[in-house]
């Protein structure tokens, strides 16, 4: 009798802290490792930093008249322009560091330990997705006070600060769906940055992140309209300067800024279903073979 006591105390217990006490277990785990590694802490905001003053310091007084020419209105400063991207950016790289943090976990044996564990699977990395997704929202938020700091101006004020965080959060969705998909498969974390830097800096060059497409070649907007990248930074540019920016989806249902950041965040979920069905089947796949 005592037995069975203790199993149903177990299972009680077990009921009160399965699927939201596992997530806010693996969320906390996953922000305590990344906290405790102060180089990953500066290097994660110093990168977008030293773009972000780098790219405005040699391009700034280049381009800043063919920029205003190519998207009208009046003059303003390429920090304004260049702020979107960064903060995609940010998103992307916060999102390959993903996947080197469960490849390190594969290695260090602990990614086993908790497979094996009752812990719900989904938890596990549903916890870790949103310990990135808030990491990236804090450093967007720094990225953006910096650029405003550097003559940026968000022309829709706080709501537009908002608003391109939660862009960058979603954007970031599919770089972590990616990187954990690759994690998965490889189980190294070498073969994965091979894999990663071939795919994260071109798509920020072949986008519009660092010049409007109407003043880049043809073959790079073309590139462009399918890259994810472009959406991103099309939203969040929307937002900053409160207009509808998009060059690659020609929409008039909405008004505004609107017609770019509603077609550019449905592109983005599309995206998101797809590749987050690729690691999802990935997990599944790789958890299910390491169980065994």
């Amino acid at each position: 009798m005592n037995n069975k006591n203790q199993m149903k105390k177990r299972e009680i217990h077990r009921s009160k802290n399965d699927f939201l006490g596992d997530l806010w277990a693996n969320y906390k785990r996953w922000i305590m490792k990344f906290l405790r590694s102060p180089h990953q802490v500066i290097m994660n905001l110093l990168n977008p930093i030293i773009f972000l003053v780098m790219f405005t310091e040699i391009f700034g007084g280049v381009v800043t008249g063919s920029i205003t020419s190519a998207i009208g209105g009046s003059e303003f400063n390429y920090t304004t322009f260049l702020l979107p991207a960064i903060a995609m950016q940010v998103a992307i790289t916060t999102g390959q560091g993903s996947g080197i943090g469960l490849v390190r976990d594969i290695d260090e044996w602990i990614f086993e330990k908790v497979m094996v564990s009752p812990m719900n699977k989904a938890a596990v990395f549903l916890g870790k997705t949103f310990s990135e997704i808030s990491r990236i929202a804090v450093q967007i938020l720094i990225i953006l006070g910096l650029g405003i700091v550097l003559g940026a101006n968000i022309s829709t004020g706080f709501l537009g600060v908002i608003g391109i965080i939660l862009v960058g959060m979603l954007f970031s969705i599919i770089f972590i769906s990616l990187t954990t998909a690759i994690a998965m498969k490889t189980k190294d974390q070498e073969a994965m940055m091979s894999i990663m830097m071939p795919i994260m800096f071109p798509l920020l060059f072949l986008s519009s992140a660092f010049l409007p497409l109407d003043i880049v070649p043809g073959w790079i907007q073309n590139i462009a309209r399918f890259n994810p990248v472009t959406y991103g930074v099309d939203a969040s540019r929307a937002l900053i300067l409160g207009k509808d920016v998009s060059t690659v989806l020609e929409v008039n249902a909405f008004t505004g800024m609107w017609n770019t950041i509603i077609p550019a965040i449905i592109v983005l979920l599309v995206y998101i279903t797809i590749i987050g069905s690729i690691a999802i089947y990935t997990i599944k796949k790789e958890t299910t073979s390491e169980v065994k």
